[in-house]
């Protein structure tokens, strides 16, 4: 194992509004007994990583200190501690991000995604935080370190995070051959989810989004059989009518019941637009009864209540995308077709399996989900580039790679 510390360049994102992210020299120590050191050679920059850098934060999670962001990573083992047995120097590896307690009621039962004592890397949820993989090495855990199949690349295992996603989601909704898949939000999630229930046997595959471009990537490369586009929500409402200039109207207050009868109705009549909103998709796809399992993988609240509506009698409904905190659902309808609505949270004993599929060449368009690639001195040419969507050339972004990639070698 290394004996002395090295220098190495890391992309350290500073706290603030967002968008100060630096490449910087930092130490790095031989690792602990029961750590790996690892030359990262393949980081996927993830939609997390881009509202901590746009933001300086992610949701509650607000970025107080100096971190590394990244937490899709691969690359080759080049140091090991003194208990470390089951990987070897020049060992290429994918790098599980979560670091969960093994002592808890969660890890003993096999849920060790709901751990509560889990540090993820490039999270901002425990302080002092904890660090990602956007560097050129780092120590990390041995036991959430997995071995790469011979005919995985470094950035095919990096999307095993990604994929890791989708594969806990579809063993909790019992994804099976021959069942018909509904999937919305066509990102780098959404293609997993097409992806994966093609590889299962799926029946159907479709795919809803707001992206018009998206949704022909999602059709050309093979993710799904049909697509539908709906039009972007406005910002706009036409109910107000007010200007800068106009006087006020002489009119009394409402009374609280006169406000809740109200909203009342305005949900009534949001759930009736969303309900025939989403039977005109089904009858455009075919499926008037709807779809056997729905992936709602973009967290926005009209997806949501529309993957209800989408879900056939004794369907199930699982929530992956994560967007909107608080949703008015449908769930008299729900309720009443036996429609079970699922959750997912992150993963939990999926890495090995995730990394034989991407070796098998048995999932669709794969190699086409990464789109863009940047060394680590670009780091944030990267971030610009995803906040923006489009390239200098207008063309589509999905899935960018940091890192050398599988231009090194073992």
């Amino acid at each position: 194992m290394a004996s002395t510390v090295q220098t190495v360049n890391a992309a350290v994102l500073y706290p603030g509004t967002g968008r100060e992210l630096r490449v910087e020299e930092r130490d790095i120590w031989p690792p602990k007994p029961h750590e790996a050191q690892i030359e990262v050679l393949a980081t996927g920059l993830c939609g997390s990583d881009l509202h901590y850098y746009s933001h300086g934060r992610n949701g509650d999670f607000q970025v107080r200190q100096p971190i590394v962001l990244g937490h899709e990573a691969a690359g080759i083992v080049r140091a090991v501690g003194s208990g470390v047995t089951h990987l070897r120097v020049g060992q290429r590896v994918a790098i599980e991000a979560g670091i969960y307690c093994r002592e808890c009621s969660f890890c003993k039962k096999q849920r060790y995604n709901l751990c509560k004592s889990m540090k993820f890397c490039s999270s901002a949820s425990v302080f002092p935080h904890f660090d990602g993989t956007l560097q050129e090495k780092m120590n990390h855990p041995a036991f959430v370190v997995h071995p790469l199949p011979d005919s995985c690349s470094f950035e095919q295992a990096s999307l095993a995070e990604p994929l890791s996603v989708l594969i806990h989601a579809s063993r909790r909704a019992n994804l099976a051959a021959g069942q018909t898949v509904l999937v919305f939000g066509v990102g780098t999630i959404g293609l997993l989810a097409c992806a994966l229930a093609k590889a299962r046997g799926a029946a159907k595959v479709v795919a809803v989004d707001i992206n018009s471009s998206r949704l022909e990537f999602a059709k050309t490369h093979g993710f799904a059989s049909q697509t539908f586009c709906l039009p972007s929500p406005s910002s706009s409402s036409s109910s107000s009518h007010s200007c800068s200039h106009s006087q006020p109207q002489s009119r009394p207050q409402p009374t609280p019941q006169q406000l809740s009868a109200e909203r009342r109705k305005e949900l009534e009549e949001q759930m009736r637009r969303v309900k025939d909103s989403m039977s005109g998709i089904l009858s455009e796809f075919g499926e008037k009864d709807g779809f056997d399992l729905v992936y709602e993988c973009t967290g926005a609240e009209m997806a949501i209540q529309m993957s209800v509506f989408g879900a056939s009698r004794g369907g199930r409904v699982m929530l992956i995308g994560m967007g909107s905190r608080n949703v008015t659902m449908p769930l008299s309808s729900a309720q009443c077709s036996e429609i079970d609505i699922l959750g997912s949270f992150r993963y939990c004993d999926t890495y090995p399996e995730a990394l034989a599929l991407l070796a098998s060449g048995d999932l669709t368009g794969i190699e086409c989900l990464v789109t863009h690639r940047f060394g680590l001195e670009d780091t944030k040419k990267a971030f610009e580039m995803m906040a923006r969507g489009v390239d200098e050339e207008g063309n589509m972004v999905l899935k960018v790679m940091v890192g050398p990639g599988s231009a090194a070698k073992a």
